[in-house]
């Protein structure tokens, strides 16, 4: 990767200030909104801090909200190392080198995957592996009232959210009553925080419980308060799991307010401020977490309780704006009808065949928020839901996956002035040295760390109990790029040196990872696989595992360029004998070729793919977001790039239409991309996370997939 210049930094740098200067935004382009309640998590509104997260479903007669803690992980920490796994190293490269690939797969799934139950085929939420999970639910059952019957069907119901504010806000009329409900997650005050009011005096009655699916006892906290506790399965039948401790309170300047040992009850009020806390205990590389969570949530719900709404909403903004305000983008005047419309109204129009500029610039907007509010400084990485879960059994555990996913929640942060938000990131990564230091050895006897597939709280560096999608770990030397790239955009000599251990140790394990192969003496990667992606041999049997497939060859390439220019810019001498080993190394590492259909090869062989619309398209990783493929640099790579993708089709998982998308821009086809952006638009039924409905987009812009 190039660094950028002087001069493009000013560039960047001049643009966000005007951007923010500026003002560019309309409101109508900063609004998710519905003219209905939520019955499914992919319709709900999403807030958050980084650590703790809301969504907002405004239901009438009852709301539920749920609430989220990025630390309510199950599991714990276990070997998943196999002890004797290198032992079958040899025996497996010498199976690839004759071309005898099933073999080794099977190899590699006797001796090579993780030992027990690895993530449980991604149901972990009571195997040691674990499950991110819901904290919990916060219901507001309203009572029937003369005014306010149980049978009474709302007027004017709008349910948004504003991403200039990072606030939610519900309002709806019954009889001649409004009622409206406000709810932002602060920051500085580390509680979400919720205003209830009626136009009318003394028309809110209803009752606050506090619940989740399992573990977990509610109790009055106090004559305001509940008090919600609970443990974690550990996955070993143990006591060691996740202890948590989630508080509401709730604050009202009149009407009557009791408790019961389960339920606060608030009667004949006008105006009703709840306020909820919740910590963990989770013992891990990151995370705000207390030895004593309720005690600690005590303390934190006192303090953000000696602040009136007010002073607690402008402590939030001073916190959210200036990151969100940094970038600004514009890309044309949505017609004022369209832009009225409902988000998932607009997204059919979309489909339709409307013109939305405004709703393109939304859907950017959201993802930065996104980012925003599910990764703060001092807390854990965005997960594959980023912070928010309504499930014990999140999907795929909700974990950290290292071969796309996780990196592609990071793709904003740099770009858009976000790079701070990034350090849950590196401070992931950097935990992964020690447990991945282990994994290295015993799998393939070699220096340095190395991490495969998957990632938990836990430090599970492990391959994966599959050889067809656990076997690959080129998200190590990815995660990597992520810390050179953060030089790139800031030229800071501190991180850089905070960072270069990390890269060498990456950089050792490949080292010690590459062999020769016969036909061309090219250095490759052995044993590996392009992830999850199957390949057909001559003899018509499939497999995953091969050598050097071209993403681990072009990663490494990026991997040991930032390594050793870290050494030059960080002036080490001493490192001056690895750092010419590596760039030996690279001399020989196999190039990305183009095979005789004129697309870029995926693996070392010509294979013949058993998927040619394959959801993955790692093997033109060079070409976005590294930038070893170029149609300025290397206008051929670029043309065989653009057959590759051809052949691969538009359509797929969400996040994989998003990532052809960043790749036809790196094309500098801008009429793919608009085409590409619709397709990853198409609206997707709010029926709960649907596999089956393939990409697309949810109602609440939640990426489907």
């Amino acid at each position: 990767m190039t660094p950028p210049s002087a001069f493009s930094r000013l560039l960047l740098r001049l643009a966000l200030l005007f951007a923010t200067a500026a003002s560019l935004r309309a409101s109508p382009e900063h609004l998710i909104w519905f003219d209905a309640p939520a019955t499914q998590f992919t319709a709900s509104l999403p807030l958050g801090n980084g650590r703790l997260g809301a969504l907002l479903f405004g239901g009438v007669a009852e709301e539920r909200i749920v609430l989220n803690e990025s630390g309510m992980w199950s599991g714990s920490p276990q070997d998943s190392d196999r002890p004797d796994a290198a032992a079958s190293l040899p025996e497996i490269r010498r199976l690839l080198l004759e071309g005898k690939n099933v073999e080794a797969e099977a190899l590699v799934n006797k001796n090579f995957t993780s030992a027990g139950l690895g993530s449980n085929r991604a149901r972990g939420a009571n195997a040691p592996y674990g499950s991110y999970q819901v904290l919990g639910h916060l219901r507001l059952k309203f009572l029937a009232t003369p005014a306010h019957p149980a049978a009474a069907s709302p007027t004017h119901y709008r349910r948004e959210l504003n991403l200039e504010t990072a606030t939610a806000k519900l309002t709806y009329t019954l009889g001649d009553i409004t009622y409206t409900r406000e709810i932002f997650v602060s920051a500085p005050d580390e509680a979400i925080v919720i205003r209830l009011t009626a136009n009318q005096p003394g028309a809110l009655n209803f009752d606050v419980l506090l619940d989740r699916p399992e573990n977990f006892s509610t109790t009055s906290g106090g004559p305001d308060r509940l008090l919600m506790t609970g443990q974690l399965p550990d996955g070993k039948n143990g006591t060691t799991g996740v202890r948590y401790a989630t508080r509401v309170r709730a604050l009202m300047p009149t009407g009557d307010l009791s408790s019961t040992a389960h339920t606060l009850e608030i009667r004949d009020a006008t105006q009703v401020v709840l306020l909820v806390t919740a910590l963990t205990d989770i013992r891990s590389f990151a995370n705000r977490r207390a030895d004593d969570p309720v005690a600690a949530t005590d303390e934190d719900l006192t303090r953000a309780a000696g602040k009136n709404v007010s002073a607690l909403r402008a402590a939030h903004l001073a916190d959210y704006q200036p990151l969100f305000n940094r970038v600004a983008l514009r890309l044309g005047s949505t017609p004022p009808a369209t832009a009225a419309l409902t988000t998932p109204a607009r997204l059919a129009a979309l489909r339709d065949g409307a013109t939305d500029p405004g709703l393109a610039a939304l859907f950017f907007d959201f993802g930065r928020y996104l980012l925003i509010s599910s990764s703060r400084p001092g807390g854990f990485p965005a997960n594959l839901q980023g912070l928010w879960a309504d499930e014990l059994q999140t999907p795929w555990n909700g974990d950290w996956h290292l071969n796309v996913n996780l990196q592609m929640n990071y793709w904003p942060a740099e770009v858009t002035g976000l790079g701070e938000l990034a350090r849950p990131l590196f401070t992931f990564i950097a935990s992964l040295q020690k447990p991945g230091a282990i994994t290295a050895q015993k799998y393939y006897g070699a220096r340095g760390w190395v991490t495969h597939v998957l990632g938990n709280p836990w430090g599970f560096t492990s391959p994966g109990e599959q050889a067809s999608w656990g076997s690959a770990h080129s998200g190590a030397a990815w995660l990597c790029t992520h810390l050179w790239e953060h030089w790139l955009f800031t030229g800071d000599k501190k991180f850089l040196a905070w960072a270069y251990p990390i890269l060498k140790g990456s950089a050792q394990f490949y080292s010690d990872l590459l062999i020769e192969e016969p036909k061309n003496k090219w250095l490759v990667t052995a044993p590996s696989n392009s992830p999850e992606n199957p390949f057909i041999l001559p003899d018509g049997r499939r497999a995953h595992v091969c050598l050097g497939p071209t993403i681990d060859q072009q990663l490494i390439r990026a991997l040991f360029d930032a390594t050793i220019a870290s050494a030059q810019i960080l002036a080490l001498a001493d490192e001056a004998p690895f750092t010419a080993t590596l760039a030996a190394q690279r001399a020989r590492l196999a190039p990305t070729r183009i095979g005789s259909d004129g697309r870029i090869m995926e693996w070392l062989e010509e294979y013949k793919e058993a998927d040619p619309r394959h959801r993955h398209v790692s093997h033109l990783w060079g070409l976005y977001p590294g930038d070893e493929i170029s149609p300025r640099r290397t206008p051929d790579l670029a043309a065989a790039a653009r057959k590759s993708l051809e052949a691969r089709g538009d359509a797929g998982t969400g996040w994989s239409i998003a990532y052809k998308l960043n790749l036809w821009a790196r094309l500098g086809d801008g009429d793919r991309c608009e085409k590409i952006l619709r397709t990853q638009l198409t609206p997707v039924s709010a029926t709960g996370i649907d596999m089956k409905q393939g990409g697309g987009t949810y109602p609440n812009l939640f990426d489907a997939h």
